[in-house]
C-alpha cells in the first residue's frame, strides 16, 4: 500500500474519491517531483478507476512541454520549478487526459538545489471547471520526506478545493 509510507489515511483518500464520484467528476495528474506518487496514492483505493483518468510522469524538463504542454519559453526562462509550471502541468493533465480536474506538481526534493531553487520548494497546480491556481509550499525533511509531504499537501488541498 502506498498510502501508509506517505502517511495518508486510507479514509481521507477514499473520501476524496467519493466526493469526485458524487459530483460525477474525474481527475488526472502531471507529476515531476513526485514521479507518479499522487496517482499511485489515488489508485491505492479500490474503485478509483471510475474517477481517476490517468497521469503523466514528466520528470525530464523536455517532457513537461512535450507531454503536458508546458510552455517551452517559460521553461527556458524560469526553469522547471516555478509556480506557473505547476499550473500548466495541472492544465495539461486535465486536457490531455480529458478529466474534470488536473493536479500538477513540481519542486526540488533534494538533497541539492536545482537551478538555484532550494530543496523543499514545492509548487502544486490545480485546474478544474472553475479555473486554475497554484499553492506553493516549503517542506522540510530528506528527499523521501519532501516527496511524501508534497503528496499529502496536494491531496489535502485538492480535497479542500472540492468542498
Amino acid at each position: 500500500m502506498i498510502l501508509e509510507p506517505i502517511g495518508l489515511p486510507f479514509s481521507q483518500v477514499a473520501g476524496l474519491l467519493d466526493t469526485l464520484r458524487a459530483r460525477g467528476e474525474t481527475v488526472a495528474t502531471a507529476e515531476s517531483l513526485t514521479a507518479g506518487l499522487v496517482a499511485a496514492a489515488l489508485t491505492d483505493v479500490p474503485g478509483a478507476s471510475d474517477v481517476v483518468r490517468g497521469g503523466l510522469v514528466v520528470y525530464a524538463t523536455d517532457l513537461k512541454a512535450e507531454l503536458a504542454g508546458v510552455d517551452r519559453e517559460l521553461l527556458a526562462e524560469c526553469g522547471a520549478v516555478h509556480p506557473r509550471v505547476a499550473e500548466m502541468l495541472a492544465e495539461g493533465a486535465r486536457t490531455r487526459c480529458r478529466a474534470d480536474w488536473g493536479i500538477g506538481l513540481t519542486g526540488v526534493a533534494g538533497p541539492d538545489p536545482q537551478d538555484g531553487v532550494a530543496p523543499g520548494t514545492v509548487h502544486l497546480g490545480f485546474a478544474g471547471p472553475g479555473g486554475a491556481g497554484v499553492r506553493s509550499v516549503r517542506l522540510s525533511g530528506d528527499r523521501h520526506g519532501v516527496r511524501a509531504a508534497a503528496v499529502r499537501v496536494a491531496l489535502e488541498h485538492f480535497a479542500d478545493l472540492l468542498r
